[in-house]
């Protein structure tokens, strides 16, 4: 049994019903993410890559997530998720720099696994100096 108050009235939860929300709560995180994936990967097939990139850089799936998070563990853990973000985006950016450069030359499965290295090395490299700096 799992005991929370609300305001300030204790509520008592059984591990059965726990596990239950928990698992709506993923359906619903991956339904979520999957229409979104779903729309822009229908809009880049369209040949409406400028549309599509709009819908996936759109704040909505940060949005969802900062409000997912706060929900969840409340503003500290959504600062750091905000700042991981921020930190992770120079990776980001060059590993969508891969695809763009190495494409035309490398095709598609080839520069997508480089670019997914590079990101990879580079995130990890974040993490260390973030680490070490006592930050991470």
């Amino acid at each position: 049994m799992y005991i929370w108050k609300l305001f300030e009235q204790p509520i008592t939860v059984g591990v059965k019903l726990l596990q239950t929300m928990q698992l709506k709560t993923f359906i619903l995180h991956f339904i979520l993410g999957g229409t979104i994936v779903s729309v822009v990967t229908f809009l880049g097939s369209q040949g409406k890559g400028m549309l599509a990139a709009f819908v996936a850089t759109f704040p909505t799936m940060t949005a969802l997530t900062f409000a997912l998070v706060y929900g969840k563990a409340g503003q500290v853990a959504t600062v750091n998720y905000a700042k991981g973000l921020l930190l992770m985006t120079p990776p980001w950016i060059i590993y969508v720099l891969c695809l763009i450069f190495l494409l035309p030359r490398w095709g598609f499965v080839k520069s997508l696994l480089a670019g997914v290295l590079t990101y990879m090395i580079l995130a990890g490299i974040v993490s260390v100096v973030m680490k070490h700096l006592g930050r991470g």
